[in-house]
């Protein structure tokens, strides 16, 4: 640990973080790599230089469909990185975009020539959708001075797949796990690389939201991810894995519907045994199906984990024993969850979507309140206390649990973000100030929201240089530890005022078990219509294992 606490005296020392801070010194704009000359932009209103979708892998098409990602091949053609390249197949809007060649990142630096530490982030859409912009690092690249890399990876069934036709002998292959294996190329890509474009190849943050904070959690008990990254960040992540054998049935369900589409099998049953076979028949229909079929498989997953089953516990990229194994890659980590999770999900939920607008039947908005609070209190102590927890007995690396609440009081952030609260990623809004929704009206526009934003990155820039988040200010982020916990401060809160930043901190004062009594003795609404949110909007979500086995709720992998 004492090698922490020098490397933070170093910061703190240090002129070289300074929020915004930048050179007159342009950075090159042209790159030379083994694989092509990259030539990117200078942006003069943003203060940054970016590249963007360079090939971190050669395109997983034809026979490398489901195959380990390949580095690029070595070229010495110029590339114009002055572009998103392709993001991976997935569902928008009913359509199917994207197109199956998206292995590709982007890089965006402040424009000076400091060598600066690196923060990667993978973006969230439950690994089914999503992009590498799912937000515009620019404004983040400036505020916290470091290089931001963002990468599309493979999606939904393309992208995990555990079917037996599938496996090769080599066991990363047959893991099943390609999302993984794609990030994993992607961060190999960047300390092999990172140096040309003005990174610290030695001190990489590897962080990521929803979905992407999952696979974040995931990379530190994978053993494929030891020594790819020295810090690690989870926004709404918590952990997440999936058996192989109950996943290979949902992959059989859901392919077979194509199998019998095509006059393969007649019947159901049949597709699924016909699929069940590890012969190169099987293999052969799956290679040559459409990547837009494949995209439409398992829709509205939702948070539930047997709807689009994934991170398998193969035994070689995730081990067999999953969150319970005492081996982890013990980096400074960073946990972070919003106050009111759940809320973009209930919102979704067909029980809610359905009614057109419910806000003004009472009876509706009873029931909406019901599983916001509900879980939205479950959704985040997945997030940041369980898994703090959990990793605790077998994690030496500080562990900093956070959590936002700007969001949760209407006073403050207008009547607009009433249904949403503090929500599952309300910290978007806080990195990149013109990422804006109708839905937000003026509530990340306010002085207080702004000095939030900038207290959070305050703490990102210390992190992602020192693995220490706290710096010198009122309120230190401490790590968490059981110690904290029993005085009441293990958890970082971060809010505003119309005006300012509030920081403190606190813990949650709830277990499982206490949701579930106050569920019971919950009569906002009637037990018919309870019954029916928990075994309908509240069930077989990643955190409501304990909730569905209390109430004898069925999840969807027994349906």
């Amino acid at each position: 640990m004492n090698n922490y606490i020098g490397k933070l005296s170093t910061f703190l020392l240090s002129a070289s973080f300074v929020m915004g801070c930048s050179s007159a010194s342009a950075y090159p704009e042209q790159v030379n790599l083994k694989q092509g000359r990259f030539t990117g932009v200078t942006d003069s209103s943003s203060g940054t230089n970016y590249w963007l979708g360079i090939p971190y892998a050669q395109a997983p098409v034809g026979e490398l469909r489901w195959q380990v990602p390949l580095a690029p091949k070595a070229s010495h053609v110029r590339f114009q990185a002055d572009q998103q390249g392709n993001i991976c197949p997935q569902v928008s809007a009913g359509e199917v975009i994207g197109d199956e060649d998206c292995l590709n990142l982007n890089i965006y630096r402040p424009d000076s020539r400091r060598p600066l530490p690196v923060l990667i982030y993978i973006h969230g859409g439950n690994n089914q959708s999503g992009r590498a912009d799912e937000f515009n690092p620019q404004q983040l690249a400036v505020d916290i001075n470091a290089v931001v890399v963002t990468m599309n990876y493979r999606l939904g069934a393309l992208g995990f797949n555990p079917m037996a036709a599938l496996k090769t002998s080599d066991a990363v292959q047959a893991s099943g796990n390609f999302t993984l294996l794609d990030q994993a190329r992607a961060l190999e890509w960047v300390r092999n690389n990172i140096s040309h474009f003005g990174g610290q190849a030695n001190n990489i943050t590897v962080s990521g939201f929803s979905a992407g904070g999952r696979d974040v959690m995931a990379m530190l008990i994978s053993p494929l991810f030891a020594g790819k990254f020295e810090h690690a960040i989870a926004f709404s992540g918590g952990m997440t894995t999936s058996p192989v054998e109950d996943s290979q049935k949902v992959f059989r369900r859901e392919f077979a519907r194509l199998v019998v589409e095509d006059g393969i099998e007649s019947t159901q049953q049949a597709a699924e045994a016909w699929l069940a076979q590890p012969d190169q028949a099987v293999k052969d229909y799956l290679q040559n199906l459409s990547a837009e079929r494949i995209a439409r498989l398992m829709p509205r997953a939702g948070i539930r984990m047997s709807v689009f089953p994934h991170l398998y516990l193969d035994g070689t990229v995730l081990p067999r024993q999953g969150f319970d194994t005492q081996r982890y890659n013990e980096v400074p980590t960073m946990m972070l969850t919003g106050h009111d999770e759940f809320s973009f999900f209930a919102l979704g939920d067909p029980y809610f979507q359905q009614q057109g607008d419910w806000s003004t039947d009472p009876e509706m908005v009873n029931a909406y309140r019901f599983v916001f609070r509900y879980g939205g209190m479950l959704y985040r102590s997945f997030n940041v206390a369980e898994s703090a927890q959990k990793m605790a007995p077998h994690f030496r690396a500080p562990i900093y649990a956070g959590e936002f609440r700007y969001g949760s009081d209407p006073t403050v952030v207008g009547s607009q973000l009433d249904n949403l609260g503090s929500f599952h990623g309300v910290f978007l809004p806080l990195l990149d100030d013109k990422l804006r929704q109708p839905s937000f009206g003026e509530a990340f526009d306010t002085p207080g929201a702004k000095a939030l934003g900038t207290l959070f990155k305050r703490h990102l820039g210390a992190f992602i240089r020192t693995g220490h988040a706290s710096f010198t200010s009122p309120v230190r982020w401490n790590p968490w530890n059981l110690k904290r916990e029993e005085l009441g401060q293990s958890i970082y809160i971060m809010d505003a005022n119309h005006n300012s930043a509030i920081a403190y901190r606190s813990e949650p004062t709830f277990t499982v078990e206490n949701v579930i009594t106050m569920i019971e003795n919950d009569h906002t609404i009637s037990e018919d219509i309870k019954v029916h949110l928990l075994q309908n909007v509240l069930n077989g979500r990643w955190f409501s294992q304990e909730l569905d086995e209390y109430f004898g709720t069925p999840t969807l992998w027994e349906k």
